[in-house]
């Protein structure tokens, strides 16, 4: 029997995720807010619900890509959210980036109804999403894990199981760690080749070709080149809750980050731009005003 699945959450990631899955012949349900989502995952070829709980009834595997904490919390524990429609053997995979205290909530909400969590957050951006150019950090119960993980591989290029709930969750504030500083690293670059008169699109070719490549520059480094940053594979608004997450996780652990804390006040920067909506790339326009060459729109 094919598993019905559900997404909760149809933005940026979630539509991409949606994609894949029907793509795969999943029986894909789906719900957001947003009635212009819902209304393209329609034409997608998925089965629009009324709500969370609906997703939650009619779905084996429901996966959630949420931006907020308050998009969790309504979506979880709403009158109409995902435990109220919550039935013994549902998988949900949590594949958002959110606080971990507000995951063991959600897992602790479900298993009252029978059903598991996985904490299972993604690297990668919105266009990796649609590539299927992604890696999932999936934890928890394993038995879950197993039910779940024919539809974790239709949607990532890389599905790593690591162990027990919020192993995950630790492994993506690490990343998302390195890819604040990366992209402000690729941002450096970018202006670095302007102010000194190389291309800098040829720039991020013949240096991604060597040892100073990495993700951010062959990914965000386009974009930073052409100052074009308003179609977002992440916006900054949604990332700066990722940055507040990972810095509070640093700190309730002890571990110094110097190199993410130095980074994280050119996000400020752009957001005090009014960038909020574009992608995070355009931390590389704050660089240029500070370079002396014109700003990007």
């Amino acid at each position: 029997m094919v598993q019905r699945v559900g997404v909760v959450g149809l933005g940026i990631m979630g539509s991409a995720y949606a994609g894949h899955l029907i793509d795969a012949g999943f029986p894909t349900c789906g719900f957001d807010v947003d009635a212009g989502a819902m209304r393209r995952f329609e034409e997608r070829g998925g089965t629009c619900a009324p709500d969370p709980r609906g997703v939650a009834a009619d779905a084996g595997v429901v996966i959630t890509a949420l931006p907020s904490v308050a998009a969790v919390k309504a979506a979880f524990f709403g009158d109409d959210g995902l435990a109220a429609g919550a039935h013994a053997g549902l998988v949900v995979l949590e594949a958002s980036t959110l606080p971990l205290a507000l995951k063991e909530r959600c897992r602790e909400a479900m298993a009252a109804r029978g059903a598991a969590v996985l904490d299972a957050p993604v690297s990668g951006t919105g266009s990796q999403a649609r590539l299927k150019d992604l890696a999932i950090y999936a934890s928890g119960d394993a038995a879950a894990y197993e039910v779940a993980s024919g539809v974790l591989a239709s949607i990532a290029r890389v599905v790593r199981y690591v162990g027990e709930f919020g192993a995950g969750s630790k492994l993506k504030y690490i990343a998302n760690l390195l890819v604040t500083i990366h992209n402000l690293s690729t941002a450096e670059a970018v202006v670095l080749a302007l102010k000194a008169g190389i291309d800098p699109a040829m720039m991020i070719e013949v240096v991604g070709e060597g040892a100073g490549a990495s993700r951010m520059l062959a990914v965000r480094g386009p974009m930073m080149a052409a100052g074009s940053y308003d179609e977002p594979t992440m916006k900054l608004d949604v990332y700066q809750k990722d940055i507040e997450i990972i810095a509070a996780f640093a700190r309730e652990v002890g571990a110094p980050t110097p190199l993410f804390s130095a980074s994280a006040e050119f996000y400020a920067a752009a957001l005090a731009e009014g960038r909020g909506k574009q992608d995070t790339a355009a931390i590389a326009s704050v660089l240029k005003a500070m370079a002396g060459l014109a700003p990007d729109p």
